[in-house]
């Protein structure tokens, strides 16, 4: 049994104990945890029903958490910032949420738990408990006005809502076909609070026209690689793009780079491209493309040879060439920005808030899930922020 939402009507002037502002996951989690806890919560929702992104999760299958959250799967200008939410909500306690509810769920891969059926189940659930809380719900309810005086007072187009606690939960930049605003990092600003430069995040690059030249009509093509940037490296699938590079690899070394900085990216991971040793074996083109071919996709392997053949066919050449793939530098000339971004990296700046309980220096006035400047890795990591995060604040309001 789902949560109703309620309208806001002419005549709709509630004082609440809570209003939490983003029926996503965060917003929910949190409504639900203060609503366990005898809170008159009220959930606002500017779109016409809860948790879109939610449904869209994990190509509708919601990879809802990872079993191995740690806070090193997380960046933020303050990287301890996360651990203190992130030990108190675990994977295993979001696991017996959803087992409590007898929704079938698999491992993927590299712990990212996925469910077996639907996203749709994971937002009933948690519509559900929020409903056990009596939790009231508006949707299409969006805010105009934000007021503080002797508490928060909220106003929509059609309707007031006063409360003593605030806590936003709106989400940052990514995806605005979803929805997605800055409202959240408004809020912020009115009262005076910090925010770290919002940016696309776990977003494919674009490269520059004459790398698209040489590459881009490979579009579809995957290999496995190792991408890097300093000490960050990330294994896993790359994919060309008819703009540029995406897949797991791309999109998580994404969240660390800066316009104008080189990706390095090793082709072939612990593989030997020049393995040419054999004292009978010819050197040339016509061996190694064949060789080549049963390591990597046949057009990739091809394309490498076109666009650098080895200059000579010394053993110190070879190597040369070898570490040439092992160490391609790539400079994407961008990203394909929030439009396609999984996640708004930035937010609101964690020196402003409490890691236990997620309040701002402001009293009153909480900020939970993807508008803070904590994000998380793909695979699971940033739904277990906006459970983690969203329970700190729902246990302190």
């Amino acid at each position: 049994m789902g949560l109703n939402c309620f309208e806001v009507s002419e005549e709709t002037n509630r004082h609440f104990d809570v209003l939490v502002l983003g029926a996503g996951a965060a917003g929910l989690m949190c409504a639900i945890e203060a609503g366990r806890r005898g809170r008159h919560v009220a959930l606002l929702e500017r779109a016409e029903r809860p948790g879109k992104k939610i449904l869209i999760s994990g190509g509708g299958r919601c990879n809802f958490t990872n079993l191995h959250c740690r806070p090193e799967n997380f960046l933020s200008e303050n990287p301890h910032f996360a651990k203190s939410a992130l030990a108190r909500y675990t994977p295993a306690d979001f696991l017996a949420l959803v087992e409590k509810h007898h929704i079938p769920w698999h491992e993927k891969k590299l712990g990212q738990l996925f469910c077996d059926r639907a996203s749709s189940d994971i937002l009933e659930m948690l519509l559900t408990e929020a409903t056990e809380g009596g939790v009231a719900l508006f949707c299409g309810t969006g805010i105009v006005e934000v007021r503080r005086d002797d508490g928060f007072y909220l106003r929509a187009q059609s309707g007031e809502f006063r409360a003593p606690t605030l806590v936003v939960a709106t989400g940052g930049l990514s995806i605005p076909k979803m929805g997605a605003t800055g409202f959240g990092y408004e809020i912020a600003r009115q009262f005076g609070i910090k925010i770290v430069e919002p940016r696309p995040a776990l977003v494919p690059f674009v490269l520059a026209s004459e790398d698209q030249q040489r590459l881009c009509d490979l579009s579809g093509v995957s290999a496995g690689v190792i991408a890097s940037i300093g000490r960050q490296r990330f294994a896993e699938y790359l994919l060309i793009t008819h703009r540029g590079f995406s897949g797991p690899a791309i999109l998580q070394i994404s969240s660390y780079w800066k316009h104008g900085e080189a990706v390095l990216l090793d082709m072939a991971p612990g593989k030997r491209l020049a393995a040419l040793d054999s004292p009978t074996a010819r050197r040339d083109l016509n061996t190694l493309r064949p060789h080549l071919r049963t390591l990597l996709p046949q057009r990739l392997a091809d394309r490498m040879l076109e666009l650098e053949p080895p200059p000579a066919w010394s053993n110190h050449a070879l190597e040369v060439w070898e570490e040439r793939w092992h160490h391609w530098r790539i400079t994407p000339e961008t990203t394909e920005g929030f439009a396609k971004a999984e996640v708004t990296a930035g937010g609101v700046d964690t020196a402003e808030l409490s890691a236990r309980t997620m309040e701002s220096r402001v009293q009153g006035l909480f900020f939970i899930g993807e508008v803070v400047d904590v994000t998380g890795h793909l695979g699971g990591f940033n739904f277990q922020w906006a459970w983690a995060s969203g329970a700190a604040a729902g246990r302190a309001v």
